[in-house]
């Protein structure tokens, strides 16, 4: 307020916008809405920041990059290729690289941000599934998350696909083959997306259209969306003393968690930029210009796509003829199993909602150890990922271990079945055999080392009671079905897990 008490200029404008948009109310509830405080929070910062680092690198690289195939002959500053004819898109890439100042940190800033930023949805959504966050209210949420690590596997592809060197054309030849593979419509999606033959003259100005454009303007609307959902349903938080279904304990938002969350960016974006300035990542000067009469030797995409090169290359060369049409199984069959790995981690909530009954609404995260079947089934899901991911670089296997390729190739297609189901039993036998120790902690204690000695001779381990804050993380859960007597005595309706 000014002298003569009436409310000053600034005061009289806040009071405006407050009395149209309701900014004072908004901010009054949200701003001191409370954060959890646990470090697996921060793998969902990690994939927000990474992206806004994307987004602001990406920029940059859009003021040089020429998406265009027409044929010139580049004269710039890496003399190897001096005179030599490539197109357009790879001479652009070339001069970002080498002629523009700051173009290779900015470059490779922003693939190594595209490599974290897949990283950190996959763990993100793991860290979700182990502890059962994605139930009810939250099977929306989880699906615009799904959405968004499936779209990121897609968007990395594009824009790895740009630069039009010799490794990148290499993966276009097989995403063509790939489509051809499809039955009746192959062809027709293979041109569509071409622009005509392989490699046709369209294909980068079309991805790259997806790429900086579409994809990443979708991205970003699921990313509001996904994080309107979280403040909409509350956080999710671990057991203990104080924390129910109703309530959430941690610090607030303004100011304690946006210090945080700003230090935190800050500190991703250093990593990112150390990564990028002492780690070389695609150096498409080393593969040349693409030819379609070459291909590039130890070609392997990106990791997040390592899995589905897998799939294709441990599948024999099977061929059907149905109607006088020809089917590729060794092709046509990686392409259906690919999406069907990935449907099945989307739709995970609803089929537990359904085979368990569990309608009821969670905000109180499990312990993985408390959920033996979900923790098993997903540790048989990631161990399946990394044995298809060892598949996607069988030739690379076989040359550093001195291997033929063929043994190599059939031991991950045995590796493909028998890693998964004895991964899934050995890890639900660990979390049952850590529950029977939570179980022991709960009724005698926490063992401390010093041995008694009784009156009348046994020598015994004394044992030190847990204290109440203990006790409540360790039974703050329903029992587990496995560890429960179906009909034994005292057994009552609760008593599932």
């Amino acid at each position: 307020m000014n002298a003569a008490g009436r409310p000053g200029r600034g005061e009289r404008l806040a009071d405006w916008f407050d009395g149209r948009l309701g900014i004072h109310t908004l901010g009054r509830k949200y701003l001191r809405k409370v954060f959890p405080d646990h470090w697996s929070f921060l793998l969902g910062e990690i994939c927000l920041y990474s992206f806004v680092v994307l987004v602001l690198t990406g920029v940059y690289l859009t003021l040089f990059f020429h998406p265009s195939l027409n044929e010139v002959t580049y004269q710039g500053g890496y003399t190897p290729l001096d005179g030599v004819r490539m197109s357009e898109a790879y001479a652009s890439t070339l001069d970002i690289s080498f002629d523009v100042r700051g173009g290779l940190l900015i470059r490779q800033i922003h693939h190594w941000a595209a490599l974290v930023f897949v990283a950190g949805m996959l763990a993100h959504m793991m860290r979700h599934f182990f502890t059962g966050s994605f139930r009810k209210p939250r099977e929306v949420n989880w699906l615009f998350g799904w959405l968004l690590l499936f779209l990121g596997l897609f968007e990395g592809l594009f824009g790895y696909s740009l630069p039009d060197d010799l490794l990148s054309g290499t993966g276009l030849r097989f995403v063509h083959g790939a489509l051809l593979s499809v039955p009746l419509v192959g062809t027709y999606l293979a041109m569509f997306l071409f622009g005509g033959e392989f490699p046709g003259d369209d294909i980068v100005a079309r991805f790259y259209s997806l790429h900086v454009l579409l994809i990443p303007g979708v991205m970003a609307a699921l990313i509001v969306v996904h994080v309107l959902l979280v403040v909409h349903h509350k956080h999710t938080q671990f057991a203990g003393p104080g924390r129910t279904e109703r309530n959430v304990v941690g610090a607030p938002f303004m100011p304690v968690y946006l210090a945080k969350a700003g230090g935190f960016f800050f500190l991703v974006f250093g990593v990112l930029a150390l990564m990028a300035a002492v780690a070389t990542i695609n150096p498409v000067w080393s593969y040349g210009p693409y030819r379609a009469d070459q291909v590039s030797t130890g070609a392997q995409p990106d990791w997040y796509l390592g899995f589905a090169e897998g799939l294709v290359r441990i599948m024999p060369g099977w061929e059907i003829t149905l109607w006088g049409h020809t089917l590729v199984l060794g092709v046509l069959i990686p392409i259906v199993v690919f999406p069907l790995l990935l449907l099945f981690i989307g739709v995970y909530p609803f089929l537990e909602a359904r085979f368990t009954g569990d309608r009821y609404e969670h905000h109180l995260l499990d312990r993985p150890r408390n959920r033996p079947v979900r923790t098993a089934i997903g540790a048989a899901w990631i161990s399946l990922y990394l044995v298809l991911l060892a598949g996607g670089g069988n030739d690379i296997v076989a040359t550093r271990l001195h291997l033929s390729i063929n043994t190599v190739t059939w031991a991950v297609r045995i590796a493909m079945v028998a890693v998964p189901a004895a991964v899934f039993v050995a890890t639900r036998r660990i979390c049952l055999g850590l529950q029977s120790r939570d179980r022991e902690l709960v009724l005698h204690g926490r063992e401390t080392g010093v041995i008694k000695r009784l009156p009348h001779g046994e020598y015994v381990e004394v044992h030190e009671p847990l204290d109440q804050a203990r006790l409540h993380t360790l039974t703050a859960h329903e029992r587990p079905g496995e560890l429960v007597l179906r009909n034994g005595p005292g057994r009552t309706p609760g008593q599932s897990g």
